[in-house]
């Protein structure tokens, strides 16, 4: 009997223990990793986040990127990392356009990863380099429809979204097109600038100076709502592409079996973050249009992204 007194005490200490320590989450610092290096739109956007974030939840996030494997590298890390909330994806559009262009990466993104909130987006802008004299949506497809094969075009890389936007404007208008990938967007379009290729479907914050400036032309933004750094600027859905609607979004993701309550506790903050008018001016001056949701609605977005982006990959035929 002596050793069940004992053994009582020990297991209540035990309990009171570990229901202390999922009270106290975070006690420690979270890190958040990115996939991109820094000065991308994602690094840009994730920083913005993170610092608000652990405003909220009193706890510093630490913003570590992990470039590589177009994106794979810093996915893989996240999905065998503990669930405990103390690592946090940051996510894009590439994450799930992934699935279908990296089939072997070493991890089950369905399965290895929970998406935890949609934070934000940036969309692409066509732009075209003066030299190709063309102002509108139909003089540009008129354009390439007279020159197939000719028109050269810049993106930040393979099964990139300003890739694949261009895919999808070929697929939908018959155009053919050649595609010129960089390292980047800066680089990218540094080349458009020179003119030594013809146009780009740019992200927002790297188009907008350049459009400012007259360097480039802008034809139209790619969502179907308006772009909130282009306000005046016109969607391709407006100019007759019916349902064109592509650009980077930015969620974070976290280890599947991360515990509900640490997730219901990182969501919050992460809208509460994504609703602050500090958060909001950040992102207006980087021609970001802030988001949010809860990890069901972006759960079911994911998985409506994974889908739309297989079937232009694979209609497109693009390979890495």
């Amino acid at each position: 009997m002596r050793w069940r007194i004992l053994f009582a005490p020990l297991v209540a200490l035990f309990v009171t223990t570990s229901v202390s320590a999922q009270e106290s989450y975070p006690n420690r610092p979270i890190h958040v990793i990115v996939g991109l290096g820094a000065g991308s739109s994602t690094d840009v956007t994730a920083r913005i986040v993170a610092q608000k974030m652990g405003q909220e939840l009193g706890q510093t996030l630490v913003v570590e990127n992990r470039a590589g494997g177009a994106g794979n590298i810093a996915t893989a890390f996240v999905a065998r990392a503990p669930a405990d909330g103390y690592t946090l994806l940051f996510g894009s559009v590439a994450t799930t356009v992934n699935v279908t262009l990296s089939p072997n990466p070493g991890f089950d993104f369905a399965k290895d990863l929970t998406p935890l909130g949609l934070v934000a987006t940036v969309p692409n802008i066509l732009i075209v380099h003066p030299s190709l004299d063309a102002k509108t949506l139909d003089q540009l497809i008129d354009k390439a429809r007279k020159r197939p094969n000719e028109i050269m075009y810049a993106s930040s890389g393979v099964g990139t979204s300003p890739h694949l936007s261009a895919e999808l404007f070929s697929l939908m208008t018959g155009v053919k097109l050649v595609h010129v990938p960089y390292q980047g967007s800066y680089q990218a379009m540094s080349d458009l600038m020179s003119g030594r290729t013809a146009l780009m479907f740019a992200p927002a914050p790297t188009a907008i100076p350049q459009i400012k400036s007259g360097t480039v032309l802008a034809i139209a933004s790619t969502q179907l709502k308006r772009a909130g750094a282009a306000p005046d600027l016109p969607t391709m859905d407006e100019l007759g592409l019916k349902g064109f609607d592509t650009g980077v979004w930015f969620g974070l993701f976290v280890p599947t079996g991360t515990p509900k309550a640490v997730i219901e506790q990182l969501s919050h903050s992460a809208n509460a973050a994504i609703q602050s008018a500090e958060v909001r001016a950040a992102f207006a001056t980087q021609g970001i249009d802030p988001l949010g949701s809860t990890p069901e609605e972006f759960a079911t977005y994911v998985k409506s992204e994974i889908d739309k982006w297989a079937k232009i990959v694979e209609a497109a035929g693009v390979k890495r």
